[in-house]
């Protein structure tokens, strides 16, 4: 199954979270969703009422320490522009302020910046607070980068990115002749080097971002209840945030609300009429419906518009893995690896396939092309461990 949103899927659904989704948006005129009486079904989760939903607040709080920071290491520059650069070095470049990235983590920027340890998302959300404390004219950015996917279990989440801008701040009497006016701060190294189409995002639509990951991590989790409590939020909070409406129908078609779910689908594609996630999970209700042809149509037009989308086949190989065709598994990530030849991903899912295969040279060469590749700390110690494990095994 594919949910989406977080980032970000044996009935493969994918569940969309928000990561450090982004489409181009065709954003049609559509009806007051929230007015919609029959998409909500309250009764059906009974409890949901009582899960602590964080508010704005909460999510973007900082701790004494945090505070500490601002006032000692960033208040004390003056220059606003100097003040953010300060804050990307604390930030990126200081061993004693690194966070490890985890996918699932996540966290409120009090919390990702105490246990250092989260998702792409919550480390944006932690930057955003800083800066928002520091005096500086920070902005969240949607990035429209190209699909991309991770497998939890069952499930695969398709991931987006999100990042921030902090613009130059004008003094008075000071004309800016030269120079960029503004500073971003990315989580994703290979991101933050290319060029893809951005545009600015309320804090108020982060904010539906990030009960949509809790929802899909709760998902994921088979808490239907604190699922519902979630997306319903993220709705509530910004009801043209189409990544809640496609999870609420994941949501609704696992508990057998047919109706439900493609009531949600249809909102989805309402907000986003090329949104092909939403699309592809409601060809699996077409389907578990037995509307085959119908099904079919929609699955053959959404193969041609990923065709070129290294990671689709990267996921189709995960997928083929996943159901133990370990050589199909093989063909698709080449075919990846062909369309990107830089991803470190790709050759870390050979090298898992390798594995399995008991192919372990091939498993290891895999492996140390992935390392060569990966540039965040993280994710590099990660592979040597393995490949550590892998010498030590074949001694």
């Amino acid at each position: 199954m594919r949910l989406f949103g977080i980032l970000c899927f044996t009935l493969f659904v994918s569940l969309v979270i928000s990561g450090c989704q982004s489409t181009a948006k065709s954003v049609k005129q559509p009806t007051n969703f929230l007015h919609d009486t029959e998409v909500f079904a309250d009764e059906s989760f009974e409890g949901y009422r009582s899960v602590e939903i964080e508010t704005m607040e909460q999510v973007f709080s900082l701790s004494d320490e945090m505070r500490e920071l601002v006032t000692l290491r960033l208040l004390s520059e003056r220059d606003h522009f100097k003040r953010a650069e300060k804050l990307l070095k604390i930030l990126f470049f200081e061993k004693e302020n690194e966070i490890d990235y985890r996918y699932g983590a996540n966290l409120t920027a009090q919390e990702a910046f105490e246990n250092k340890q989260a998702n792409c998302m919550s480390l944006t959300i932690m930057a955003y607070a800083l800066a928002d404390a520091a005096g500086l004219k920070a902005s969240f950015q949607d990035v429209d980068v190209p699909e991309y996917w991770i497998r939890n279990g069952t499930y695969s989440m398709l991931t987006g990115h999100v990042n921030i801008s902090i613009k130059k701040q004008r003094e008075a009497n000071v004309a800016v002749v030269w120079g960029n006016e503004t500073i971003e701060i990315d989580f994703d190294p290979l991101v933050a080097k290319r060029s893809f189409p951005k545009q600015k995002i309320s804090k108020n639509t982060v904010l539906a971002m990030f009960y949509n990951n809790k929802g899909a991590q709760y998902l994921v989790d088979d808490d239907l209840t604190t699922a519902y409590a979630y997306f319903k939020a993220s709705i509530e909070t910004d009801p043209f945030f189409e990544a809640a409406w496609g999870n609420l129908g994941i949501l609704y078609r696992k508990s057998s609300m047919y109706e439900h779910s493609e009531r949600a689908y249809k909102h989805a594609t309402d907000i986003d009429g090329n949104n092909l996630t939403a699309l592809t999970n409601y060809a699996l209700l077409l389907r578990a419906l037995g509307k085959i042809d119908k099904a079919e149509l929609i699955e053959k037009n959404i193969h041609q518009q990923r065709l070129s989308n290294p990671y689709y086949h990267a996921m189709l190989a995960d997928e083929a893995h996943y159901a133990g065709d370990y050589r199909k598994a093989i063909s698709y990530y080449r075919k990846a690896i062909k369309l990107d030849s830089k991803a470190h991903e790709f050759y870390f899912g050979l090298a898992k396939v390798y594995y399995d295969l008991n192919e372990l040279a091939s498993a290891k060469a895999q492996l140390k092309r992935a390392i060569r590749l990966s540039k965040k700390s993280s994710i590099h110690r990660k592979y040597e461990a393995k490949l550590a494990v892998l010498n030590a095994y074949n001694r």
